[in-house]
């Protein structure tokens, strides 16, 4: 009977030992889902740090373009209209030297 029931303490001590390095290896794992969760959240917080920055330069590009852009429009209505001016002027010149050499 000795025999017996020390055979079941061994084999209650040696469950209780593989219970306890099964609750310190799923403690263990937990604590590394937690880190990694952490990590994870944290990045995908910088990732959406970088996309509203990216978000940002592009806005800041789209309008420093619009601006270029409308000053670009604004010096080629300034060029048609001093090259109209220079235009009138030349066809006035021409129309006075052939008037002036009909008449002379």
């Amino acid at each position: 009977m000795d025999e017996i029931t020390g055979s079941v303490e061994d084999i209650e001590a040696r469950a209780e030992s593989i219970l306890e390095a099964a609750r310190q290896k799923a403690n263990e794992i937990l604590q590394n889902a937690k880190e990694e969760s952490q990590q994870i959240v944290s990045s995908e917080l910088s990732l959406d740090k970088v996309k509203a920055d990216c978000e940002k330069i592009i806005a800041i590009a789209k309008e420093e373009a619009d601006s270029r852009v409308s000053d670009a429009k604004k010096q080629a209505r300034e060029l048609k209209t001093t090259a109209g001016k220079k235009l009138d002027g030349i066809v006035e010149n021409i129309v006075n030297t052939i008037s002036g050499a009909k008449s002379g």
